[in-house]
């Protein structure tokens, strides 16, 4: 990979939770989602910017306390620094003003191994909050290193940075600050001269390391039996740790001073509510609920409004195009599918949204920290609850962010569970059915559909924590894992960049979910338009009644392993098209219904309350309803999280049974709910 002639690449490197993505989006001008937890950021994200007439590559790197990993995304981190470091100009190093002390010993590592650094020095407002003075100058010199103060969500010091790396301020240490321990002395010197590695703390740190960033196949072969049995990487990094922070601890009284803090924090004020052993879970609840109820509350105009834009664009193509094959298709099939997906985008932005900003004020580092007190019983880590939250946006993004969870057994059990976690293309299928078979009253105030939808939420959570457990049981594996981690302090969201991540969100559901419904929607009107020859003169006969057509035929076919299900053959059609996507159940029934001449025209909801089947029983009863929403609870329906899965387990075996457990759970729990309730 050879650099452009007029660009720079530089690394963005540091600790979890300091800012690192803040920084990189307003850079680079980037969205890439941030949150106020470990481990959002679990693959190295590039990005560009120019300066001056100069193009600068950043690329963001996974956070990490140590050069030495722990994990897979930390792993992403250390290989490309050790083993990328002829590719890059220097690395910026993000340090959290708050927490000098553990910031550091990372910095002071990756000096040591002769890269070139520029020193950031985040979260300044926060520290002068609690009263912290750092004396910057002191601590360049103590560090050698210039540095730089910013406060990244502000912007503030951003020009500032620029400039330092337009003008190619980073500082490569001439020196090893560690001083390698006498005992392994001889061997990282005998080795260092083997090898022709003149840093002797890279040799240090490859024979330290236990995973991932392997061993120099010359220094494997140079080691005698007796170097290996002296050698116990566990112990050469505890070595490394302790006399690093030994240092650290003589320059920090240098440079920091304390002001006594007369009252308490907002930080620690709420917190006593937040983490409480019983009141934080009923304010988590109560959260979740409220955002619910704005679900529904909130969304009902602009989808009201987004349903008559759609009646009328369909209404107006079909006047406008001669009657035949295209207006049908245009008018009957492509418009009403596309827009029974764009109905719910307002209720998926208003989740999300809610959801940013949560993450953006720090709450949701409290609710890791909740959950891990009792996920640990199910098999699950702490970091565990950060892929399932994540999951209530999209599983596959979702089951990525599990790299950050080192236990394997654990990482494997949080990958099984997270798709039963009530992902955005649920959402539809949920609000669709509630609203046809859940009563818009009230209780208390609260919504019955809200309620509902937070049940339904509840039942994939719960179901999540019970796959986990059965799933603890099976998979043997003797090592165990600690949950250790720092609540960041709160801060307040950035309402409107916030607003514009939801924003790009919600247009990535749609534009996703639109492509597929459009050929979907073709596929259907095209079954649909068609049907058996009528007289032996006729190939097929076109325009066709619906019941009499291919489609018809072929879902009354399936209907025999549906109808247990309490479904009639469209819903078959749309559960097996749903296959694509879970969202596309919905634009399938938008289509379906809009081709069917015997329902009167209106909204798709009023047009699937009104259908009956020929017996004269309505086809959407409490029953029928109870079960479509169970099923989509447990189903497996999306081929993308299906490969995200095999790709991050790398087993045909797991991800096979994943998706037959998941969907034959799904067929028996729906078969006993609509038997039980019809």
């Amino acid at each position: 990979m050879k650099m452009a002639k007029n660009r720079t690449q530089i690394l963005l490197v540091g600790n979890p939770n300091v800012g690192k993505s803040t920084i990189f989006n307003a850079l680079c001008n980037k969205k890439q989602k941030t949150g106020n937890y470990a481990g959002v950021t679990v693959a190295s994200h590039s990005g560009t910017y120019v300066y001056k007439e100069r193009e600068i590559e950043i690329i963001d790197l996974p956070g990490s306390y140590s050069i030495y990993p722990d994990s897979e995304d930390e792993a992403i981190f250390s290989k490309f620094l050790i083993q990328e470091q002829n590719q890059y100009s220097g690395a910026i190093y993000i340090l959290d003003a708050m927490n000098l002390k553990r910031g550091l010993l990372l910095f002071q590592q990756i000096q040591d191994l002769g890269t070139p650094l520029l020193l950031v020095v985040n979260q300044i407002d926060e520290a002068e909050k609690r009263g912290i003075h750092i004396d910057f100058e002191l601590l360049s010199q103590q560090l050698n290193t210039k540095i730089i103060q910013t406060n990244a969500k502000e912007k503030i010091g951003l020009d500032e940075l620029r400039e330092a790396v337009h003008q190619n301020c980073f500082t490569k240490s001439e020196s090893i600050s560690f001083e390698i321990p006498l005992e392994q002395k001889e061997i990282v010197h005998r080795i260092s001269s083997q090898a022709n590695e003149k840093n002797p703390y890279k040799v240090w740190t490859l024979l330290s390391s236990e995973k991932y960033l392997g061993k120099l196949e010359s220094v494997h072969e140079q080691l005698t039996d007796h170097d290996r049995k002296c050698i116990v990487p566990k112990r050469l990094q505890t070595q490394e740790t302790i006399r690093r922070y030994q240092e650290i601890d003589k320059i920090l009284p240098k440079v920091i001073t304390k002001k006594p803090q007369f009252k308490e924090l907002l930080t620690e004020k709420a917190d006593k509510l937040l983490v409480h052993p019983f009141w934080g879970y009923v304010f988590f609840a109560v959260i979740l609920l409220f955002i619910f109820q704005m679900v529904f509350f909130m969304a009902e105009y602009p989808m009201n409004w987004i349903d008559a834009g759609f009646a009328w664009l369909a209404e107006n193509v079909k006047n406008i195009l001669p009657e035949g094959p295209l207006g049908s298709l245009i008018g009957d099939g492509i418009i009403p599918g596309i827009g029974g997906i764009v109905i719910f985008a307002p209720q998926i932005g208003i989740l999300l949204y809610f959801l940013y900003l949560l993450e953006d004020s720090g709450y949701m580092a409290r609710v890791v920290f909740l959950m891990d007190r009792w996920l640990k019983v199910f098999g699950l880590n702490g970091k565990s609850i950060v892929p399932l939250i994540s999951g209530v946006a999209c599983a596959i993004p979702a089951i990525m962010s599990t790299r950050n969870i080192e236990n394997v057994k654990e990482r494997l059990i949080t990958i099984l569970v997270t798709p039963f976690m009530t992902c955005a293309a649920r959402l539809p299928v949920y609000t669709i059915i509630i609203a046809l078979v859940i009563p818009a009253k009230k209780f208390m105030g609260i919504d019955y559909r809200a309620i509902a939808l937070l049940g339904m939420y509840l039942l994939g959570f719960v179901t999540a924590l019970v796959s986990a457990l059965i799933l603890k049981k099976t998979i043997k594996q003797k090592t165990k894992s600690f949950l250790i981690m720092e609540l960041p302090p709160y801060k307040k969201p950035l309402f409107g960049y916030d607003f514009k991540l939801m924003l790009g969100k919600v247009w990535e559901f749609i534009n996703g979910a639109g492509r597929v419904i459009l050929a979907v929607s073709i596929i259907l009107w095209f079954l649909s338009y068609l049907g058996p020859k009528q007289n032996p003169d006729q190939y097929v006969a076109t325009d066709v009644h619906l019941h009499d057509s291919y489609l018809a035929k072929m879902g009354k076919a399936i209907e025999p392993v549906v109808a247990p299900l309490g479904y009639d053959w469209k819903m078959g059609v749309s559960i097996i098209s749903s296959f694509a996507a879970r969202e596309v159940f919905v634009g399938t029934m938008a289509t379906l219904y809009s081709l069917d001449d015997d329902v009167e025209e209106g909204p798709i909801v009023e047009k699937m309350r009104n259908d009956v089947k020929p017996n004269g029983e309505k086809v959407f009863t409490l029953a029928t309803g109870l079960s479509v929403l169970v099923y989509y609870a447990f189903a497996m329906q999306c081929v993308s999280t299906i490969a995200v899965v095999y790709r991050e387990t790398r087993s045909i075996k797991w991800t096979t049974l994943q998706l037959v457990g998941m969907t034959g759970l799904a067929y028996i729990a729906a078969f006993l709910v609509y038997q039980f309730f019809k």
